[in-house]
């Protein structure tokens, strides 16, 4: 019982330190100025493709992937690749905590398209959830014509969007037997070959600055994806994952003290709502696992 508790602290720990990286990888894009995302997503995946390449090569991982996978591996790299674009527009156009609440809707997605897709079961306790934290995001995206913010605030939506439909791959993939770090390389890889045309015909010149700021947001979401990936190799995502939402709070902090930038009271309740919704599903997860336990 000591070992599994202590795995579960870690298991935290791990998790809350990719939220950190993940809040600091949006702050940096942030500051990296105005550039379009396109560019910036190629130099967040270059970096990310790099570190996954050298995993995959320390862990003499094969690299290559069974045939019948690579339609799924395709859908996963391209929906991930709206996602990250999505998300770099909404870093660059809204509040950094805003456009972070905005992406962190991607587990309600990937309960949508894994009842969807996969066939999994979802209760109506679970839908009741997934419709709080949608009611949740439009306090954030404040549907109305008046709000100059609102198209960002889809594409933001949107991200979420891409991003939980791409997780629900990887789920596939990995229930197929697929590596996570081949996942990982085979993505951004397929990222940066994507968003490299733009690069060569439509290049935005950058100051040295630049550079480096996106290449430490690259080591961010880097450190972000192993921390994250370590977090649930040391306990399920059933007990930890709503420690991930601590990146609301990180982005938030970041977002006020270097970006001068604080959110509406709107926003604020809209946060307080998502948040609601993923610990009434962490803790009924707990509970059904407790039930399972017990017979």
């Amino acid at each position: 019982m000591a070992g599994g508790l202590k795995d579960i602290h870690k298991g935290i720990i791990c998790i809350i330190i990719s939220a950190f990286s993940f809040a600091v990888m949006n702050m940096l894009v942030r500051l990296a100025g105005d550039i379009p995302s396109i560019q910036k997503s190629f130099f967040r995946n270059a970096v990310a493709a790099v570190f996954a390449l050298a995993i995959v090569l320390k862990d003499r991982h094969d690299i290559t992937v069974d045939r019948r996978n690579i339609p799924l591996l395709i859908l996963r790299s391209v929906l991930g690749t709206v996602g990250i674009l999505c998300n770099f527009y909404a870093v660059d156009h809204l509040v950094l905590a805003d456009a972070s609440m905005l992406n962190k809707l991607s587990p309600f997605f990937t309960l949508i398209c894994s009842a969807v897709f996969l066939k999994e079961k979802v209760s109506i306790k679970e839908a009741l959830i997934v419709a709080g934290a949608f009611a949740g995001s439009l306090l954030i995206i404040k549907p109305s014509f008046s709000n100059t913010d609102l198209g960002t605030s889809l594409i933001g939506l949107l991200g979420g969007l891409g991003a939980g439909s791409a997780y629900t791959c990887v789920r596939a993939l990995g229930k197929r037997g697929e590596k996570g770090p081949v996942i990982v390389l085979f993505f951004s890889t397929f990222s940066c070959l994507v968003t490299l045309p733009y690069l060569l015909f439509r290049y935005s010149p950058m100051t040295a600055g630049q550079v480096l700021i996106l290449m430490l947001a690259g080591a961010a979401a880097a450190a972000g994806q192993f921390s994250i990936t370590a977090a649930y190799s040391f306990a399920p995502a059933r007990k930890i994952s709503v420690y991930d939402y601590s990146q609301i709070l990180f982005a938030a902090l970041l977002g006020y003290f270097i970006l001068n930038q604080t959110p509406d009271i709107l926003s604020v309740l809209g946060y307080a709502v998502i948040i609601m919704m993923a610990v009434i599903m962490f803790l009924m997860q707990k509970s059904l696992e407790k039930k399972k336990d017990s017979r």
